[in-house]
């Protein structure tokens, strides 16, 4: 399968209002107060921006959605409809997240260098051209090509001209090429193993509920983060099951009064890992 993660430029800050509000009344048929209240949501917005202790006059924006509000991913997708549409039209499977556009295809190996030509000439051209009407860019330099399969049948395939790489982010997820998820063990661990250090030094001045709460936001949600765990290796499973424990080692174990209280250790079942009281 070849995975093609495309990479939008600022793409949150370009939307235009008036096409938004268009598309939001013509496609989705929203009228009367709610576009009205849409209208007022994104006009009228002021910025400025600041050097030490020094501002710059305000101004007033007049394109783009709020980052980090619940409406901007949503009316990003809306703004972007007419993409997925034409995505449809080119025979490629697709998945929209906000500005997270991924394309994927299955092909055989005979036919790997047709495949990717179609993609490359044809659906990335189309893709880009129906952007710029919109005021969004694809960043070419930044796009990202993924070949997954079994080393065999990487094996087969030759001469070919596209520039792949051997592991992706996705979403916040690493896929690596054989789909082993190694690339994505290793930075987890590594990120957990420093945020879990640096949390030892302050877990004698912490009570249970507050070391469980701080553990929970820095850790384990990443942990528990797609929830994965590969049947291509035990190994790797093992490493994760080792951090789980050391995590609940250093939060239970370290406490001042250990006679008190008791360590929570981890276990592995089909639906991946759960802490048990002991």
């Amino acid at each position: 399968m070849c995975l093609c993660l495309l990479e939008l430029s600022a793409a949150f800050v370009t939307i235009d209002h008036s096409i938004l509000l268009i598309r939001l009344s013509s496609g989705f048929g929203i009228h009367g107060s709610v576009l009205n209240w849409l209208k007022s949501y994104l006009s009228s917005r002021s910025f400025r921006v600041r050097c030490n202790n020094t501002f710059s006059s305000l101004c007033t924006s007049s394109c783009g959605v709020p980052q980090g509000s619940v409406l901007g991913p949503l009316l990003f997708i809306m703004y972007t409809t007419p993409l997925s549409t034409l995505i449809s039209s080119l025979s490629l499977n697709y998945h929209l997240y906000a500005d997270d556009t991924q394309l994927f295809f299955s092909f055989y190996p005979p036919n790997f260098v047709s495949c990717i030509t179609h993609l490359q000439k044809n659906a990335l051209q189309q893709i880009s051209c129906r952007m710029t009407p919109n005021l969004l860019t694809l960043n070419s330099s930044k796009t990202e090509f993924l070949l997954t399969a079994l080393r065999k049948q990487l094996d087969k395939i030759h001469n070919s001209s596209l520039n792949t790489t051997h592991s992706a982010r996705n979403l916040g997820f690493i896929f690596d090429e054989h789909l082993t998820f190694s690339d994505q063990i290793s930075a987890i661990s590594k990120a957990r193993y420093y945020h879990i250090r640096q949390l030892r030094c302050i877990r004698p001045y912490l009570d249970s509920n507050t070391a469980c709460t701080i553990a929970t936001s820095t850790v384990h949600f990443k942990l528990d983060y797609c929830n994965l765990w590969s049947p291509y290796g035990i190994g790797q499973t093992i490493y994760i099951f080792m951090l789980w424990f050391v995590l609940s080692f250093f939060f239970f174990y370290s406490s001042p009064n250990l006679s008190r209280r008791r360590l929570d250790v981890c276990h592995t079942s089909t639906h991946g890992v759960a802490l048990v009281r002991i």
